[in-house]
């Protein structure tokens, strides 16, 4: 399995990593352990999870469900200073957690703390702030961005605030790496600012939506990672399942993310049907899976990066992992940039 380091903390990972948010609603216990033996024995010692999941669909009552299942799991095992377990605290906002308070240094130790009683460990390698607190452009909110309604006033207390009480968890031996989730370019210099100023934790990594169908991360953002070591944990690289072509003969399986979320948060708009048929009809030209060729053109890109997947099945999870040993010709990428000239922006 491919090896990246995160940022600059020297923790090394398999650029595969596997994603967690279906583990308490479409997957039950005993699938999310056999996902997570199943990615061990193949080389996967990254796991991402989130202390607001499942989210498919996402309930207040399952809230924290998904690190439970991860916590069975990692209770006792002899290899856990060998794994990188990656969680997040939700964001300001979000109703069912906290009321939907913005994330304070307080908060921030108080949710990790959380986390690690249902992850049943003493430390995670990767925390990360799940969305800032002034809000931001993804989850298809790019199309009627307004940065000027964001209220900034306290920013720089408030990422001071966050990024002491990072400090202070490090120092206790709670966690050892802090990141950002879609996030902007503009704030996380603010995250790099303040580290610089204050000799404050540094931000190791960046956890954005990136796909064939969602390269918004391709200007300012990959500039900003490759001059600023800050890597991408690139979230939905098959775009919740349409670049596999499963949903392109209109037909949608009972139980299948579609089936719970009709748009799949956005996504399933006219032009990203189109952009799906010709990545599909790239990948059949070429003789290879979607799936297996979606991943691995992230896995492809010209900065730090590491697709997170998820999968709902064993077949599935195998066909993600299988982008690890394919190496996209320049064949393939030509065809893939002909078809993103064509489509830009379809989602």
């Amino acid at each position: 399995m491919k090896k990246i380091t995160l940022g600059r903390t020297g923790i090394e990972v398999s650029q595969i990593c596997l994603g967690t948010m279906t583990w308490g609603s479409q997957n039950s216990e005993a699938e999310a352990h056999e996902q997570l033996n199943h990615a061990v024995a193949a080389g996967v010692n990254f796991i991402d999870t989130a202390e607001m999941y499942p989210t498919t669909p996402r309930l207040k009552e399952t809230t924290g469900r998904t690190e439970e299942l991860i916590g069975t799991w990692l209770q006792g095992r002899k290899d856990r200073d060998r794994l990188v377990v990656a969680t997040k605290v939700t964001g300001e906002g979000n109703g069912d957690v906290r009321d939907g308070a913005r994330v304070t240094g307080k908060i921030l130790r108080e949710a990790l703390e959380d986390s690690l009683k249902r992850l049943r460990t003493d430390y995670v390698d990767l925390y990360q702030l799940h969305w800032p607190n002034r809000g931001s452009y993804h989850f298809r909110k790019i199309w009627d961005f307004d940065p000027s309604s964001h209220d900034v006033r306290d920013m720089e207390g408030e990422v001071e605030d966050i990024l002491g009480a990072v400090a202070g968890l490090i120092k206790d031996g709670k966690m050892r790496a802090f990141g950002l989730s879609n996030e902007t370019a503009w704030g996380t210099m603010k995250f790099l600012e303040a580290s610089q100023r204050h000799g404050l934790p540094r931000i190791a990594t960046m956890q954005n939506e990136y796909s064939l169908l969602c390269r918004l991360y391709d200007g300012d953002m990959a500039e900003l990672g490759v001059r600023e070591d800050i890597t991408l944990l690139a979230f939905s690289p098959l775009a919740a399942g349409l670049l596999t072509g499963k949903y392109s003969n209109g037909i949608i399986a009972p139980g299948t993310r579609h089936s719970i979320q009709p748009t799949l948060n956005g996504r399933t708009t006219e032009q990203a049907a189109a952009a799906v048929k010709e990545y599909c009809g790239v990948a059949r030209k070429h003789g290879l899976d979607p799936a297996a060729m979606a991943i691995a053109f992230c896995m492809s890109r010209p900065f730090a990066v590491s697709p997170i997947i998820g999968a709902t099945s064993m077949a599935q999870l195998k066909t993600d992992l299988s982008a690890d040993a394919l190496e996209l010709s320049a064949d393939v990428l030509a065809d893939i940039e002909a078809v993103r000239r064509r489509h830009p922006m379809p989602m």
